[in-house]
């Protein structure tokens, strides 16, 4: 946890920029996929407004602008995340390492559906670390910034919030990690930090640390 303090009786790892290097081709997904809808969206921009931010946020947000998407955005999406992932995704630089020494449980809780998830985790040869302690915005009501997903992984998990270390990269998933009443570190060594102040995003969204370097996971 923070320096001079036991260390957590549960590690909650968000998926996306954390255990994997998937963002920008995420956004990149995203902003091609929504350009054959006709909906211009830069990948600097999905990356400012979704990052972190699950599908159903998407949807909402164009609702909110009076741009309804159509019912195949979703399944078009799905398709070029998936198939994207498959031939180009790689695990973040030391973090199989971090996981195979960790002496505490730990699981993921990421926005992204499950399947995605899934994938992600066989395609980087990270399965096999966290089993089926995989946990997703499909199964609760709000996603993050809200607490819900990080409250219910840890009533799954068997261990109070207050004994649980999150860790995120992105804005939403900080605060949802600090609304509910955890620690949360910021990791910003994924590429979609390059040329980004990520210690002052993430500080500023209330991280109690932030690192860049999964060598450095728990150096104070």
């Amino acid at each position: 946890m923070e320096q001079g303090r036991p260390k957590p009786d549960l590690i909650i790892f968000d998926c996306d920029g954390v255990l994997v290097d998937s963002e920008l081709l995420s956004c990149r997904c995203l902003s091609e996929v929504l350009a054959g809808f006709g909906i211009g969206l830069s990948q600097q921009q999905a990356l400012e407004l979704f990052l972190g931010r699950s599908t159903k946020a998407i949807e909402q947000h164009y609702r909110d602008l009076g741009q309804i998407v159509p019912e195949s955005f979703l399944p078009c999406l799905k398709s070029q995340v998936l198939s994207t992932f498959a031939a180009s995704l790689q695990p973040i630089p030391g973090v199989a390492g971090v996981v195979s020494d960790l002496s505490v449980p730990f699981c993921v809780a990421s926005s992204s559906d499950l399947d995605r998830v899934a994938l992600s985790l066989d395609v980087t040869g990270l399965r096999a670390h966290f089993g089926d302690r995989i946990y997703t915005a499909q199964m609760v009501r709000h996603g993050k910034p809200a607490p819900d997903l990080f409250l219910y992984t840890a009533e799954k998990m068997h261990i109070s919030p207050e004994r649980a270390l999150v860790i995120e990269d992105s804005v939403s998933g900080v605060k949802a990690g600090k609304a509910a009443g955890m620690t949360v570190w910021g990791f910003v060594g994924g590429s979609h930090y390059r040329g980004r102040d990520g210690q002052a995003i993430l500080s500023g969204a209330g991280a109690d640390r932030v690192f860049a370097r999964m060598s450095d996971f728990w150096e104070a």
